[in-house]
């Protein structure tokens, strides 16, 4: 069997846009990938287009050749996009790979650990908050206010999600605004200072949002890389009465996540923004989370497997950095099923009504907990009509 195409294809999904690779062998088997284009400057697709002609003609079941090959290559520029476009390619041939053989990806790697995946809602009511005009054109009520924060808290409950997970939010001019999560241009952005509103206003979500769930399901605060490791503290410290799951943050530096974990009573989670196993290795040894988040488009499923042993090696638990379209809740699921020290899901709820149709068997999800397909491969192929149907957006 060899590889004898690639394309990329695109699908608005109204914030942002969802993007597929597709693989095509000699032998009819076609490979599918969802990436993530559009961080930054973007730019994987035209790294995906500079190494098609690298990987045709290659078999595309010798899947850690061609990965290992790939970062051969681009080793004086390990990591970034390189990375995100070999893991795409990766992914895509282990769907080729296990379609071949007549198994689910996750039975590549010695799985399923397990039939049914527990999942928490992210972002709940960050992005109705950031993007209000377009969720309430798709039928979501607004969240405006801490009233609203706990009723959507209260619905989450309801609809069986064991956890759910929100973003800092505040109050300017009676309605909630989203504080940004330290990566996108607003003011502040390279100071990164923390002060007492910010404190107040991230105890006063956690308190609706407290209130909403009740004493026992799960909740996650994630803040990005809002702060330094001064404010990460402090954030860590005012936030230990809402008994918390994790406090998830980002940072590079991994003496400074070590000295967060170290001094806060709350479990942190991060990492989901590193690429490749020599990059979590120095932070395992540190000591520095107690769960590690898994970015599977970023890093490919077979790397995300070598990290999540690795991390079980150190009595680290890993949970899947996936707030991107269907088909990359599968592929997350596959690692989810693949893994012994799996922690719990992340999935979006709010997102564009159409998102389900872009895959031609959508994750079954009942009661807030997600079945991990049977079928070979991802357990669902892109729908190319249905992408067809709703091309990307310009965006500015």
């Amino acid at each position: 069997m060899k590889i004898t195409k690639l394309e990329d294809l695109h699908a608005d999904a109204g914030w942002r846009t969802l993007s597929f690779l597709k693989v095509t062998t000699d032998e009819g088997v076609v490979g599918w990938a969802e990436y993530a284009e559009g961080f930054g400057a973007g730019g994987v697709s035209d790294l995906l287009r500079r190494f098609a002609p690298l990987v045709i003609g290659m078999d595309p079941r010798a899947v850690g050749k061609i990965t290992s090959t790939l970062q051969a290559i681009t080793r004086l520029a390990a990591g970034g996009l390189n990375n995100q476009a070999i893991a795409a390619i990766e992914n895509a041939c282990l769907d080729i790979k296990a379609k071949a053989l007549g198994v689910p990806v996750c039975a590549l790697f010695g799985g399923p650990f397990r039939e049914k995946l527990d999942l928490y809602w992210s972002h709940c009511g960050s992005f109705r908050v950031r993007f209000p005009d377009m969720f309430e054109n798709f039928g979501r009520p607004r969240i405006e206010t801490l009233d609203d924060l706990t009723k959507l808290a209260k619905e989450a409950v309801a609809r069986g999600f064991s956890a759910v997970k929100t973003n800092p939010l505040s109050v300017v001019d009676g309605k909630l605004k989203m504080f940004e999560g330290g990566f996108r241009p607003h003011p502040g952005l390279l100071e990164r200072n923390i002060d007492g509103a910010f404190v107040a206003s991230i105890k006063d979500m956690l308190a609706a949002c407290r209130e909403g769930l009740g004493p026992t399901p799960g909740l996650m605060l994630d803040i990005n890389f809002n702060q330094r490791t001064e404010g990460f503290l402090r954030v860590a410290r005012a936030i230990e009465p809402f008994d918390l799951t994790w406090f998830e943050i980002d940072t590079h530096d991994a003496a400074a996540l070590a000295t967060v974990r170290q001094n806060a009573r709350t479990p942190i989670a991060s990492l989901e923004s590193i690429h490749g196993l020599r990059a979590y290795r120095d932070y395992f040894e540190r000591g520095a989370v107690d769960v590690a988040v898994v970015d599977v488009l970023w890093n490919g499923l077979w790397e995300s497997a070598r990290i999540a042993t690795l991390a079980d090696a150190y009595e680290v638990n890993c949970a899947p950095h996936n707030f991107y379209g269907d088909l990359a809740t599968l592929m997350s699921a596959h690692f989810c099923a693949a893994i012994p020290n799996f922690r719990i899901m992340e999935i979006e709820v709010d997102d564009v009504p159409w998102k389900s149709d872009l895959v031609t068997a959508p994750p079954v999800i009942e009661n807030g907990r997600l079945t991990v397909p049977t079928t070979p491969g991802w357990g669902a192929d892109v729908n190319e009509e249905a992408v067809r149907a709703h091309p990307p957006k310009k965006r500015g």
